[in-house]
């Protein structure tokens, strides 16, 4: 049985006293001083932000990224110090291997990647589902993406509105893996055109050393400055200026790759257009969080890299990936409206939560079993505010808006690819064009006469948008 992967969320957990044990935090050094000019200035140090800087460094133009929290990778973090093996606390999986950017860069830094499995078991209470029941369960699965997109067809509404109504007694199972495992939302608040139009995502390819400790690879020698969150960025049609504790950068243009949850708390000059904040909000981000257990011994009898999911009646379910890359490290998933209450009522209730559910479905003592544990919060991280960008019903064209340019400010990120949202690649790739169209402005500025001002008696002109 082979149901399609979606993107796999993203988290990091107290994050002053777990720098010392993810891998991005050691990888780059603190810079020397921050420049005041550079040619473009890329805002945020995720996946999209680091391939721009890449892209604009290939183009020998000077570039600069401020990225506001202590490490880079965005929701890419591996945390290698908390658990026995490397520990994604958010994306690790890198889809369709065969035309994703970054395994060929991966393969290029000598990554060692392993192929995901392609479909989960299923639990029936505490036994595996037995092959009829799988094969129903798979029919049921394919009547409810056929009618997703044949409701994509007449509009754009809440996928809850398409479903079949007789999806039985996989119901529960069918919304939580569309839905909160899909896009970290439930149905009825996820867009139907949003999930018609998403890539295929049925292979995947995972970095065994972590997809944050590639980008720590991949951002290698790159200008980045950490810990300098920008407060105001100032722009108009000819050059941007953006201020940070450490001092003001005066660019050309400027990337921004923040995530949708922080883009409206950033202070622009002149604010970003009405359409594009409407574009913003109608893209929010879902929640997925991660509840990571250690289990030596394989108390629950599974193979490596083993995926599980349950038959449910409802969407407070989760998934469990279970002894990765031959570790005694297993992950149970939770997304949507349940896995954002769980994770606000802290760790202790969301590992309280796996360990009850794990023993439920096997009958192990799982609790006695468990020798390290630990979870994720991305909704409560300041820098990220949740998972990836899911669209509400009726907002799906807004990922197109936010790709338009602003004069010589850019946006980019996974929110912003009309196809591969939600994922590593669909980000990167993001963050490849919008280099490349503001390489293409800047090389066009070069070639249009500075614009003249009338000087004012007793004040300097200025340039600079908001002033």
């Amino acid at each position: 049985m082979k149901i399609p992967q979606r993107a796999l969320p993203l988290s990091r957990r107290r994050l002053l006293q777990l720098t010392a044990g993810l891998t991005v935090a050691r990888a780059l050094p603190a810079m020397a001083a921050l420049p005041r000019e550079v040619d473009v200035v890329v805002i945020g140090a995720g996946a999209a932000g680091l391939a721009a800087a890449r892209r604009i460094a290939a183009a020998n133009r000077k570039v600069v990224v401020v990225e506001a929290s202590s490490l880079i990778g965005g929701r890419c973090q591996t945390d290698t110090a908390t658990l026995s093996a490397p520990f994604d606390r958010g994306a690790r999986a890198l889809y369709n291997p065969d035309t994703n950017p970054l395994v060929k860069l991966a393969r290029g830094a000598q990554a060692d990647l392993a192929t995901a499995p392609q479909g989960q078991r299923i639990r029936i209470g505490r036994r595996n589902a037995r092959a009829g029941e799988a094969e129903d369960f798979l029919a049921t699965l394919v009547r409810a993406n056929r009618a997703i997109d044949e409701g994509a067809r007449r509009g754009d509404f809440a996928c809850a509105t398409a479903l079949p109504k007789d999806l039985r007694e996989w119901a529960g199972t069918t919304e939580f893996l569309l839905g909160a495992y899909g896009a970290g939302k439930d149905l009825k608040d996820l867009s139907v055109a949003d999930v018609a139009r998403a890539t295929r995502r049925d292979a995947a390819a995972i970095p065994r050393a972590g997809l944050g400790t590639l980008l720590t690879k991949l951002g290698a020698g790159l200008p980045i400055a950490l810990s300098t969150p920008a407060t105001r960025i100032a722009w108009n049609s000819r050059e941007v200026n953006v201020d940070t504790q450490a001092g003001t950068i005066s660019a050309r243009a400027a990337i921004v790759t923040v995530s949708t949850g922080v883009l409206g708390k950033i202070k622009f000059a002149p604010d970003l257009p009405k359409r594009q904040l409407d574009a913003a909000a109608g893209l929010s981000l879902g929640s997925y969080d991660r509840i990571a257990l250690d289990l030596p011994g394989n108390p629950l009898g599974l193979a490596r890299d083993d995926m599980l999911i349950e038959q449910s009646t409802d969407t407070r379910t989760a998934l469990l990936a279970a002894n990765i890359n031959g570790s005694s490290l297993c992950l149970v998933d939770v997304g949507g409206g349940f896995g954002r209450d769980l994770a606000a009522h802290g760790e202790a209730a969301m590992i309280a939560f796996a360990i009850e559910w794990l023993t439920r479905l096997f009958g192990n003592d799982v609790a006695a079993l468990v020798k390290r544990s630990t979870a994720t919060h991305w909704n409560a991280d300041p820098y990220i505010l949740g998972a990836m960008s899911a669209a509400a019903p009726g907002a799906q064209a807004g990922r197109r808006i936010l790709a338009e340019p602003l004069g010589t400010l850019f946006l980019a990120g996974e929110a912003i690819h009309d196809s591969d949202f939600g994922t590593v690649g669909g980000a990167w790739e993001s963050g490849e064009r919008a280099a490349d169209a503001a390489l293409k402005k800047i090389a066009q500025m070069a070639k249009e006469p500075e614009p003249t001002r009338p000087a004012r008696r007793g004040r300097r002109s200025s340039a600079r948008a908001g002033e």
